[in-house]
């Protein structure tokens, strides 16, 4: 896939910034969904028809493999999908979606924070990759986090709601990042992730994790809870709690 042409490069820029992001979505992978608790008719207006509404608007987007964003701030920036030269191999965040946090800075969870600090040290180094993978709620749906949150107010933790939904606590696969890294030619990162799972993931795809680099964002009241049970039964790595 051709990539779009590049932004102009900016003369007045005092440095080199090369940034990839890259939004990913698997084509014909439908998004789970969780036991209906009836099979009767929707309603026009229902909850059911805006649900077939959006499953019908992720199909069509699904069809779109991935896209390519470039900004190259002046002139000669190097390709932030390089191998490994002198500067090592390339910092990588593999960022799943999240409306809640990214867009509306949900108080419930760390991801908005996490994609910043990866941002910021990206920037910092001059280059770099952000996948943007389409998996809201660690791969259960926008609908589906949403009564997860609802389960969650009433005590269950973030792993405890998704399996009370049927699901597993992490339904994320890291297969498109692999064969998007392999792609442009990149066969070793650096791994912006407090996940050793994701680092196995990786490493699975076929690419060499060279190093993991901790994006801990400091815990706030209202993530505590949520960053404990991501370090107690899931297996993150988190030093401030």
């Amino acid at each position: 896939m051709k990539p779009p042409a590049r932004v102009p490069s900016s003369q007045s820029a005092p440095r080199r910034i090369a940034l990839r992001l890259l939004f990913a979505c698997l084509a014909g992978c439908a998004s789970p969904t969780a036991p209906a608790p009836s099979t009767a008719a929707s309603a026009p207006g229902s909850n059911r028809t805006i649900e077939q509404a959006m499953e019908a608007a992720r199909r069509d987007e699904r069809q779109k493999i991935m896209q390519e964003y470039w900004y190259d701030h002046t002139a000669g920036a190097p390709d932030p999908g390089e191998r490994a030269g002198p500067e090592g191999p390339p910092l990588l965040r593999i960022h799943s979606q999240c409306l809640t946090g990214d867009a509306f800075h949900s108080l419930r969870c760390d991801c908005r924070a996490q994609l910043e600090i990866a941002l910021q040290l990206i920037s910092a180094e001059g280059r770099g990759i952000i996948i943007y993978e389409l998996q809201e709620g660690r791969g259960i749906g926008l609908m589906n986090k949403l009564r997860a949150y609802e389960l969650q107010d009433r005590g269950a933790d973030t792993v405890e709601a998704n399996e009370q939904l049927g699901f597993e606590s992490d339904l994320r696969s890291y297969v498109l990042p692999g064969a998007i890294l392999r792609h442009l030619g990149i066969g070793a990162v650096r791994l912006l992730s407090n996940n050793p799972g994701k680092v196995k993931a990786v490493e699975d795809a076929g690419v060499v994790v060279a190093d993991r680099v901790p994006c801990v964002a400091a815990p706030v009241e209202s993530t505590e809870a949520y960053l404990r049970t991501k370090r107690e039964k899931m297996g993150h790595l988190f030093d401030r709690l």
